[in-house]
């Protein structure tokens, strides 16, 4: 039986990580102790993350005409990846991620886009069709946005699902969250989305009820360790539900890419055919595998460390 298409349009990224007691002030120099190059990008993360986890992905992406970008299509190609749709740009870089990371594995982030800025209108025009006759459709914020609109509006109209990822945070117009099907704000996301704190399960299900409000059926508010707010809006039943599936408490070494693998499992857990709470467990499975490790792609799981996770969780 054929796998159900999934689609991923996003950013591919060369990541810079130094590791560093805590994060600099302004003015501040501050000796690391570990540095590291590796391939990231949140679009090439959520593809490498579903590539690992059996889906029939499609990337959709550019890189630069250098080293990097030569170096990422082989590497998404070993990743079970359909690279046909990746295009390096003449005379372009390859995006640049600069990553610091503190001794609690959290991190900041600055982008060059590099590359990533030519996946435009123009860029996705001619591969429509593959849009719109995929299953899925996977989106996040590093690409211009009036193409992820005409991406979102295309695909909506064919029944393909849509997902969107809204990272990095930034304020979105009506009218594209209305071609979104499944959205996975964090906090910080979700709050520039609706001016909602989430702070708890109470504030969670506010925010997740705006958004419902703008044409959203579900909503996937991912709360970190605690694990995610889970919320559908039934029109049918003109009835909204919504509930905290909780996450696995690992020892995180870096939270880089956590949120990216999540979303790619997740999503390829739903063209499985798996329920949505079952396939939010997944993606908590996958992050969590990924935060013991260090880097983006390179701490991402495959299947069947995913199946392993699991099993051994269910024994406690």
């Amino acid at each position: 039986m054929m796998k159900k298409k999934l689609i991923v349009l996003g950013s591919s990224n060369v990541d810079y990580i130094l590791k560093v007691p805590h994060f600099l002030a302004p003015g501040e120099t501050l000796a690391g102790d570990h540095y590291q190059v590796a391939l990231g990008g949140k679009g090439a993360n959520q593809a490498v993350a579903a590539g690992r986890a059996g889906a029939n992905i499609h990337f959709i992406s550019a890189v630069g005409d250098d080293e990097m970008g030569t170096a990422a299509i082989a590497q998404f190609a070993n990743d079970q990846i359909q690279t046909e749709f990746i295009k390096a740009i003449p005379n372009e870089k390859t995006g640049v991620a600069m990553i610091f990371v503190n001794q609690e594995g959290e991190n900041m982030i600055g982008i060059y886009a590099g590359a990533n800025a030519h996946v435009n209108v123009d860029f996705i025009t001619p591969l429509m069709p593959q849009i719109t006759e995929s299953d899925a459709l996977l989106m996040q914020l590093e690409t211009p946005i009036e193409a992820l609109e005409l991406a979102a509006q295309k695909a909506k109209e064919k029944g393909v699902l849509t997902v969107l990822n809204p990272a990095p945070a930034k304020m979105l117009s009506d009218q594209f969250l209305a071609n979104i099907d499944l959205i996975t704000p964090n906090e910080t996301e979700a709050k520039i989305l609706t001016g909602i704190d989430v702070i708890d399960d109470a504030s969670a299900d506010n925010a997740a009820r705006i958004l419902h409000q703008k044409g959203i059926e579900t909503v996937i508010i991912t709360l970190g360790k605690r694990g995610a707010w889970v919320s559908r809006n039934d029109r049918d039943a003109q009835s909204i539900t919504g509930e905290l599936v909780p996450g696995f408490k690992v020892k995180a070494i870096d939270t880089i890419a956590a949120g990216d693998t999540f979303n790619g499992v997740l999503v390829t857990a739903l063209l499985e055919g798996e329920t949505l709470e079952k396939a939010v467990v997944m993606g908590h499975a996958a992050a969590a595998l990924a935060v013991m490790k260090e880097g983006a792609q390179p701490a991402i799981p495959w299947r069947t460390e995913i199946d392993t996770f699991l099993k051994e969780m269910s024994k406690n």
